[in-house]
Formats: C-alpha cells, sequence, structure tokens
C-alpha cells in the first residue's frame, strides 16, 4: 500500500487559491476515482472536486472557511501500488486528526449523563467512532448537514457526530434518521405545557458564498455614495400585452414574465443613458461606458445570492431574452452555472417577486454603477382623468453611484424605463 498525496489543482484562470465550502468525504472514507471529494468557492464559481484514485482516505487538510492555495496538499489516500508520496510529505499546517485520536473512549467517559427525558436515545449503543456531547453543548456541522437536518425536522443536538469533536457527517445524520429518531419530536407528560423557556445560541462561520457577499456588500455600500430613486409605473396595458404574448406564443416559448419586458425597456433606455450602462473603476478612476448591454439578473438561490447575467441582450427579441434569461437563473439555482453566467454584466436587476414591497434601497452590484429594483404589481386605486379607477401597479427602485452618475442623470433613465412599460408598443417600435 502506498500513500497518494493530491493538491489543490488549479480551477481556473487566474485563481491562485480557493476557500473551503465543505468536505464531501472523512478520514476513513473509501471512494472511487471521480467521487466528489471537496467542494471549494473562488473568486468567480463554487467547483466540486472529484478524486484522483481510488482508495481510502487518511488525511484531510482545512476546515470549512479556511483559505487554500493552489498546488499545496488538501488530501492523503491509501491506495493499492507505490502511491506519489509518503504521508511525511505533505506540509499541513492545519491536517484533520486521525481516527484514533477521535475514538479514545476517554472523552466519552467524562461527559455529563444524559438529561433524564431521554432514556431511549441512551438505549441505543454509541459507535465506538462517535464522540459524546454535553447536554447544551452545540452541535458542530456544515451548513449542508444543518440545511439537510432542518428539511428532515432533525435537532442535530441528538445525533452523535463520528468527526473530529464530535462533528456531524451526512453519514451521521443518514444513521440517525434510519433509526427513527427525531429530536423535535420528543414525548412530553401528559398535561405538560407546549411552550418551554429557549436559551440556546447557534454560531454560524462567514464562510463561502455568504462571506464573497458580505466583502462585496462592504466594498459596494462603504466606497460607493449611492443615491436611491422610486417611481410607480401603471402597467395595465403591458399586463393585456403580456396576457396576449403567453396565449399565442411559439411553440416551446417561455411564458412571459415582466422581467423580458423590463430588459427590453432597459435596452432601449440605456441606449439613451449610456452613462449608466457603464463600469468604474476605482483605482484607475476611469469610467468604461458599454455599447453591450449584459444585464444581471439577481437570484436568490438555496446558497445565497447570485447574480447571473443574459449577454448581449440588446441582439435578442423578447422571446430570446426571456430564453435565456430563464436558463441562466435555472443553472444557478440547480447550481450548475458556469463562471462565465455569472460574471461580466454591465447593469443589475433585482427583483422581490412575489415579496413585493413599496420600495427599497439595492445596493449596487460593483463596479457598476446603476441597479434597478422590480416590486410585483397589484392593482391599486388611482385617480385618471378625474375619476378614481383600478389600475395595475408596479414599484421601481433604483440605486446609483453619485460619483457618476448625476440625480438627472438616474431619474432619466428611470423615467424612460416607465414610459416603455406604460406604452408597451414602444419597447418595440
Amino acid at each position: 500500500m502506498g500513500t497518494f498525496a493530491f493538491k489543490m489543482p488549479d480551477i481556473g484562470e487566474g485563481v491562485v487559491e480557493g476557500e473551503v465550502v465543505e468536505w464531501m468525504v472523512a478520514v476513513g472514507d473509501v471512494v472511487k476515482e471521480d467521487d466528489p471529494i471537496l467542494s471549494v468557492m473562488t473568486d468567480k464559481a463554487t467547483v466540486e472536486i472529484p478524486s484522483p484514485v481510488d482508495g481510502k482516505v487518511t488525511k484531510v487538510i482545512g476546515e470549512a472557511g479556511d483559505i487554500l492555495p493552489v498546488g499545496v496538499v488538501c488530501i492523503e489516500f491509501e491506495v493499492d501500488g507505490d502511491g506519489n508520496a509518503s504521508s511525511s510529505d505533505s506540509s499541513t499546517p492545519e491536517a484533520t486528526p486521525e481516527p484514533a485520536a477521535k475514538a479514545e473512549p476517554a472523552p466519552v467517559a467524562k461527559a455529563e449523563p444524559e438529561p433524564a427525558p431521554a432514556p431511549v436515545a441512551k438505549a441505543e449503543p454509541v459507535p465506538a467512532a462517535t464522540v459524546a456531547r454535553a447536554p447544551g453543548t452545540k452541535a458542530l456541522a456544515s451548513p449542508a448537514v444543518r440545511q439537510r437536518a432542518r428539511q428532515a425536522n432533525v435537532d442535530l443536538s441528538f445525533v452523535a457526530g463520528s468527526g473530529p469533536a464530535g462533528r456531524i457527517s451526512h453519514a451521521d445524520l443518514d444513521a440517525h434518521i434510519a433509526g427513527g429518531a427525531n429530536g423535535a419530536s420528543r414525548a412530553r407528560p401528559m398535561g405538560a405545557s407546549m411552550r418551554t423557556e429557549k436559551n440556546g445560541t447557534e454560531d454560524i462561520k462567514v464562510i463561502g458564498l455568504r462571506r464573497k457577499i458580505a466583502e462585496g456588500m462592504i466594498s459596494s455600500y462603504t466606497t460607493i455614495p449611492h443615491f436611491s430613486y422610486f417611481e410607480e409605473v401603471d402597467v395595465t396595458a403591458l399586463e393585456e400585452l403580456r396576457q396576449h404574448l403567453n396565449a399565442t406564443r411559439p411553440e416551446g416559448a417561455p411564458k412571459l414574465t415582466y422581467l423580458p419586458f423590463i430588459m427590453q425597456a432597459l435596452v432601449k433606455a440605456l441606449d439613451e443613458r449610456p452613462e449608466c450602462n457603464a463600469l468604474y473603476d476605482d483605482d484607475a478612476n476611469v469610467v468604461t461606458r458599454h455599447e453591450a448591454i449584459h444585464l444581471g439578473i439577481a437570484t436568490q438561490t438555496d446558497r445565497g445570492l447570485f447574480v447571473p447575467v443574459v449577454k448581449h441582450v440588446e441582439a435578442m427579441d423578447i422571446w430570446q431574452a426571456a430564453t435565456e434569461m430563464t436558463r441562466v437563473t435555472s443553472a444557478t439555482r440547480d447550481g450548475k452555472a458556469t463562471a462565465e453566467d455569472l460574471s461580466g454584466s454591465t447593469f443589475t436587476i433585482t427583483s422581490l417577486g412575489r415579496l413585493g414591497g413599496l420600495g427599497a434601497t439595492p445596493i449596487i452590484n460593483k463596479p457598476e454603477v446603476g441597479i434597478l429594483g422590480v416590486h410585483n404589481a397589484k392593482d391599486r386605486a388611482v385617480v385618471k382623468d378625474g375619476n378614481i379607477v383600478i389600475r395595475r401597479i408596479m414599484n421601481l427602485s433604483s440605486s446609483w453611484d453619485h460619483r457618476v452618475v448625476d440625480g438627472h442623470d438616474g431619474a432619466s433613465l428611470v423615467q424612460l424605463v416607465k414610459s416603455y412599460l406604460e406604452h408597451p408598443a414602444t419597447i418595440f417600435m
């Protein structure tokens, strides 16, 4: 048997390091070549790294949130044959403890006794490799494991973990669920109150995409002097056109929402206000105006907020824009978007969809100079020609980089979009 030391690969042009999002294997696991072993986030995308060999995991380096440079050994396997290194060859500043270190019975013996109401949990023997936690001690688990536990209505404080310091893996959660245990449904004595005091806390490490979002928001909000502008739009005529086009749409064409119309309206408006379709380089003090219109579509996913990009909307008709928007947003939600799909925007649209709201102050997607927020359309009583009538009204919010976009310019673009949406035939003229 030999040792195979696997180094963090070069996972993209210009990428020199990656942040560990989640280890999908643990020490002692047996994997096959091409099995996913590690999820890594770079500045451009989240990438799953496959196993390069068949073998048994003997060492992993780095925990979720750690930054690993390209070229450093990140995992070692025991393999048939000579392998490519000895265990002593890896310079690993933070290696995960070997199984023997986490399987010693001493920590179990020192743990505080289980609370009286949990005799069922004590009836099942704990495997030798698990680490017991004292009552009230926080359960250690990755964000992916926590999400699965929430979906399964499982309280992780009752799940035995086999990882370092009792860390709970996917396999531990599977074993817990298979055993029929569920911490959220423990029996209560007859007549006991259904309400109890809650004093627990949970520390969530800001890593991966959430860290990237935080860094981006801080950079944008602290370096860009935002000003915001709000407007309401009568989309009654647009709604009629939308319904008609959906009823007569070509075979295979997507159903139109408001967003493709807004995208087409922005194409015309940005053509008239080119200062709003630009990127600002802070360091060089250069504003680059773009003829191409690449619209970022802010998209909420289970993993956080992404901004996939519809490229060259200026060259698309409404059906093409709708189709491409559906493709990139669906790929993003499914975790299949490429780095190309997630980069290159010149202006961004953010929509709160059904959450609606009257207004918001969207944060600019730096280095862009503007962003348009879209709120849901509602029927309202409004005054038109001296009469109270029911019209379908949509609110728009916008934010602008006041260093390069004057208030008049930002407001003018929103007014152009309003005019096109209120007279939708002009979008296509």
